[in-house]
């Protein structure tokens, strides 16, 4: 029975990673059974390229692999750095997600039990408003450090996350809606209050900080529909902020604050140096 072995010649190209198919594909499968033959290639390989193979293999192996969120984002041009920066953001992940669904579908229901959308109303402003806080800053951020050291400007940074969570945000808060048919655009009237509080939250971290800025927000938007609902007149009369007056003021209040935070945008550097 004859035994077929690796030229030496192929031996040499295999080494420098020259050989092409079928006979690479023969000399791989040859070379993990024949001790001659793995032999011969030591003798042909130049040790230096052989260790730099070997590293450049471990560098390969050890490379973390991109999730199916950060594939996704890549796949649609977004560059490798940014889409590692949003796959990493808390707020993105499947934990927070299912919790905003099931927070919504749980006020939908209520809605309908109650047959008035204010609960809904109320409550939608603030879920983009959550979402954008715990997307930046170092002590709700566990990627923070990561971010603090991207190339970008801090503010781009916030920019980036911010979009990227308002998309998710009020994508699911526009599906709920749909879930409401019965009160049309009156089911719509979150919109303007949640750029609104949004924005504000934004405008105000660069000097309070990632946590009390939207803490106070939500606060002051809470307190508001309470006493917007302790003077209403009638039980079936939308609240004061869900009103075309109040459409208004809060579409006001965004477009402040939006300019507010340009004015401020290189305020969020110095915020990423001292909280280091």
């Amino acid at each position: 029975m004859s035994t077929w072995h690796v030229a030496e010649e192929d031996l040499r190209a295999y080494a420098q990673g020259e050989l092409t198919a079928p006979l690479l594909w023969s000399a791989d499968t040859h070379l993990i059974a024949c001790a001659e033959c793995r032999a011969g290639l030591a003798e042909v390989s130049d040790p230096v390229a052989l260790d730099e193979g070997w590293e450049r293999l471990d560098a390969e192996l050890d490379a973390p692999r991109p999730g199916l969120l950060e594939s996704l984002l890549m796949r649609l041009g977004i560059a490798d750095h940014i889409a590692r920066l949003l796959a990493a953001t808390p707020v993105l992940r499947r934990s927070w997600l299912a919790s905003v669904v099931f927070l919504l579908l749980t006020t939908v229901l209520a809605v309908r039990s109650t047959d008035s959308p204010t609960l809904f109303l109320a409550l939608a402003p603030l879920l983009p408003l959550a979402g954008v806080a715990l997307s930046y800053g170092p002590a709700l951020d566990p990627t923070y450090e990561m971010a603090v050291v991207a190339p970008m400007h801090g503010f781009r940074l916030l920019m980036i996350r911010t979009v990227a969570v308002l998309v998710a945000g009020l994508g699911l808060n526009g599906l709920a809606t749909l879930a409401l048919p019965g009160y049309g655009l009156r089911a719509l009237a979150w919109l303007l209050p949640a750029l609104a509080l949004t924005m504000t939250g934004l405008a105000l971290t660069a000097r309070l900080g990632p946590v009390l800025a939207p803490s106070l927000v939500g606060g002051s938007w809470v307190a508001l529909l309470l006493i917007t609902h302790a003077q209403q007149t009638s039980a079936g009369d939308p609240l004061a902020p869900f009103t075309a007056a109040g459409q208004g003021v809060a579409a006001a209040v965004a477009a402040l604050a939006a300019g507010l935070l340009f004015l401020l945008r290189d305020r969020f550097d110095l915020f990423n140096g001292s909280a280091e």
